[in-house]
């Protein structure tokens, strides 16, 4: 067994006010929790949850709600009925202040969740992602993923077995494609309402462009801006180095 893997256990799924979410825990220490991108589930994340534990963390990995091993609900899946999962989830799974660590979509969940309820978020990290339609760096990106709405999916299915069975992820994958359609659309003046340090990362050929991840973290009361080489995978394309980076910004060693 990898000694990384020696961490990591499940722990029972937690109903989120009906919503049986399906969670892993990593490691010992302060709560962290790590926010999976659209479509693909927490197990994405690769080594994340291991490098995490062994910087001093309890990683947690949930799945949202139509992700992994977490039930679709019915009607459209949005970010705001993301956010309001996760906030249930953080006040079950932790009951106090956390670290979010959120990519992708996971990066809108989180930032929706540090300004609805700033006192669950420690810190954050948001990588990748852009909050408004004028930070969208490839438009074209958005229209590439149609073809998934009818197009071979297995290459995202998640590890972890979906309750609504495996015939339900293309109902879940046309309702994200309609979410992206609309979303994110966010107020860049409600960042300045975050009070949780905030360090927003991004590769320098990513989804979101860098003038608008500049200008989300100048929003920021205390926002933090970094791009390192790389795309809309930085995650897994170093992630060793990226997780380094987070671990220095989670511990304060970045302030000043």
């Amino acid at each position: 067994m990898d000694a990384g893997r020696r961490y990591r256990r499940r722990v029972p799924i937690l109903d989120i006010e009906g919503l049986p979410t399906y969670f892993e825990a990593t490691g010992d220490g302060p709560a962290l929790v790590l926010l999976h991108g659209g479509i693909v589930a927490s197990d994405s994340w690769g080594p994340w949850p291991e490098l995490l534990a062994a910087g001093g963390y309890t990683v947690l990995t949930p799945d949202r709600r139509g992700h992994g091993g977490t039930p679709d609900v019915e009607g459209p899946i949005t970010y705001d009925a993301m956010a309001d999962d996760t906030v249930g989830f953080l006040r079950a799974a932790v009951g106090g202040p956390a670290h979010l660590v959120g990519w992708s979509d996971g990066a809108v969940v989180a930032a929706l969740v540090s300004m609805r309820a700033p006192e669950l978020v420690a810190r954050q990290v948001l990588i990748g992602q852009y909050y408004s339609p004028d930070g969208v760096a490839r438009p074209g990106f958005l229209a590439s993923l149609e073809a998934l709405r009818d197009g071979p999916l297995d290459h995202l299915r998640s590890s972890h077995a979906s309750p609504d069975g495996p015939g339900h992820f293309r109902v879940v994958v046309g309702k994200l494609l309609d979410l992206f359609a609309r979303e994110p659309d966010v107020d860049l003046r409600r960042f300045a309402g975050v009070t949780a340090p905030t360090l927003i990362l991004q590769g320098d050929r990513d989804e979101a462009t860098v003038p608008h991840g500049r200008a989300v973290a100048a929003i920021l009361p205390a926002g933090r801006f970094a791009v390192l080489p790389g795309t809309h995978s930085l995650p897994l394309e170093a992630p060793e180095l990226v997780s380094a980076l987070v671990l220095e910004f989670l511990s304060g060693a970045l302030d000043g």
